[in-house]
């Protein structure tokens, strides 16, 4: 019988530097392909606890819990029971306490973080009989980020997402990350993609460093759909542009902008400048070799 313990989990987010959406497939996923890297900050923290009772999964959700699902709806609470379900463990009793730093609702794949960070958690707890390779089947059943998150570091993305092919990009890469006072929802920019017809982005920044190997040049292509659901958005990035001094890409599905950096400059120091001037929240980050890490 396993132990009562306690197992912590970091979740870190995730950054598209390239997003190409090459269709609709017939399940209803989009194909994509994408580069992307895990982000070292801002990061959340998922705890887990074994207890005698009550069996299954019990979960709350602190911190900016602000467009979070909150109860059993969230995604991390669905790995935790779909993750016991497949190890046949089902009957245990887990608390979950998911602290939250990483924005919803802002393209840097929080939910799907904190998802891969409840899969390794609970398998740590419970001393679950489960590879790695059963981790990322059932994080492919939870999502279309969540094999990404689970792996970290940097990876092409094909398929609906989880199709993931490692690419050696050195970590430590720097980002300014800028949220601005509204959120988008991942599903209503896909529906507007697909009424739009499916246009490619009409923005490219340079891919700078050892980016550059990978791909020529950095593109968004649901920035296009992203503003037609948010009109406000040219308007902010053009402001972080100006206040940065250096262009700007889509996160994701939005609503967050990130500013690559070159290679000497300070992501800490510069968003606190920026920051100050935009009056929203921009924070330093540089890229992880991680997607999740255990007791931190």
């Amino acid at each position: 019988m396993n132990r009562l313990g306690r197992v912590r989990a970091s979740a870190y987010p995730k950054l598209t530097l390239s997003l190409r959406v090459l269709g609709l497939r017939p399940d209803g996923y989009h194909e994509i392909e994408a580069l992307t890297v895990s982000l070292g900050q801002p990061s959340d923290v998922v705890e887990v606890t074994a207890v005698p009772h009550p069996g299954g999964v019990s979960f709350t959700v602190e911190g900016e819990t602000e467009h979070a699902p909150s109860g059993l709806t969230n995604l991390a609470a669905r790995a935790a029971e779909d993750v016991m379900l497949r190890a046949g463990r089902s009957g245990h009793g887990v608390q979950m306490v998911l602290r939250k730093r990483i924005p919803a609702g802002a393209g840097l794949g929080g939910g799907s973080a904190d998802a891969a960070a409840t899969l390794v958690a609970i398998r740590k707890l419970l001393d679950l009989d489960l590879t790695d390779d059963d981790l990322h089947e059932v994080a492919a059943g939870l999502g279309s980020d969540v094999p990404f998150c689970l792996r970290g570091g940097a990876a092409w993305m094909r398929g609906r997402g989880e199709l993931i092919e490692p690419v050696p990009l050195r970590p430590g890469l720097g980002f300014l990350v800028a949220l601005p006072p509204f959120r988008l929802a991942t599903p209503v920019v896909y529906r507007a993609w697909d009424e739009l017809g499916g246009p490619r982005a009409t923005r490219e920044v340079e891919a700078r460093g050892t980016v550059a190997r990978y791909v020529e040049a950095l593109a968004n292509d649901l920035e296009p759909a992203a503003e037609a659901v948010e009109p406000a958005l040219v308007e902010f990035r053009s402001s972080l542009e100006r206040a940065a001094g250096r262009p700007a890409i889509l996160a994701g599905s939005g609503s967050a902008y990130v500013v690559p950096l070159e290679r000497g400059v300070d992501p800490g120091a510069l968003a606190e400048s920026v920051g100050a001037r935009l009056r929203v929240p921009v924070a330093g980050a540089r890229s992880n070799a991680v997607g999740v890490r255990l007791g931190s």
